[in-house]
């Protein structure tokens, strides 16, 4: 199995179990308290973990531009993060998380468009069944 498929399948559990976790770790705090705990909690395990594995040391290939667009990523992370805790702590984890996830259509749509990758029949086959997937959860 190609490396990246097995990252991508344990990316997709553990994200799985996350939506359940916070949903039952904030039954007394709001989603914002428990974005802070959690987002605390990250940072401290991202620093060990780069650390201990000596990719530290990466900091200096970094170039302006490089950098720019990971504070992107990161502001567009603590938004989606943001507004993910907000809908879980008021909603229905299952529908939350599938919404969620249908990000992909759009992560689909900024790679064809943004970083020129490949557009295939497959890739709009499944962004298709996702949305099909989405208009069923949340059609009332």
């Amino acid at each position: 199995m190609d490396r990246s498929i097995l990252y991508a399948l344990l990316a997709m559990v553990f994200a799985g179990v996350t939506a359940v976790l916070a949903k039952a770790g904030m039954r007394q705090v709001s989603g914002d308290m428990a974005l802070l705990v959690r987002t605390t909690f990250i940072f401290a395990l991202v620093w060990v973990h780069s650390i201990a594995f000596r990719q530290i040391k990466e900091m200096t290939l970094l170039t302006p531009r490089d950098l720019l667009l990971l504070c992107l990523s990161g502001a567009t992370t603590f938004l989606s993060w943001l507004f993910y805790y907000r809908a879980v702590k008021v909603g229905s984890v299952s529908v939350v998380a599938t919404i969620d996830k249908a990000s992909i259509v759009v992560t689909l749509l900024l790679s064809f468009l943004i970083l020129r990758e490949p557009f295939t029949w497959r890739v709009a086959l499944g962004a298709t069944l996702i949305l099909c997937g989405l208009v069923v959860l949340v059609w009332k």
